[in-house]
């Protein structure tokens, strides 16, 4: 499966977050956590750390990206884009 720009975002995020593998995390801890970091830490600023624990930590980060990848795309609906044919009629009524 092809990972879009915002699970990425989210997953980068969850990783830097305080929230921990063993913890199991409820959908509404997942996002509450993502808003947060994303706040503190920003999108760049995310983004430079998971860099860090990877050139650190390449061992651990791997399954954490992971865990976070997994849990984000059950936490957050995928939004499909209609099929062309019925964008084809919207636009045209």
């Amino acid at each position: 499966m092809a990972t879009t720009t915002f699970e990425a975002v989210r997953a980068e995020a969850l990783f830097v977050s305080h929230l921990q593998c063993s913890q199991s995390p409820r959908g509404d801890e997942v996002r509450a956590a993502v808003a947060a970091t994303l706040r503190r830490f920003g999108i760049k600023g995310c983004a430079a750390q998971v860099a860090g624990e990877f050139g650190d930590h390449p061992e651990t980060a791997v399954a954490r990206m992971a865990w976070a990848l997994a849990l984000v795309r059950s936490t957050y609906p995928v939004r499909r884009a209609a099929p062309r044919s019925v964008r084809l009629l919207a636009r045209s009524a």
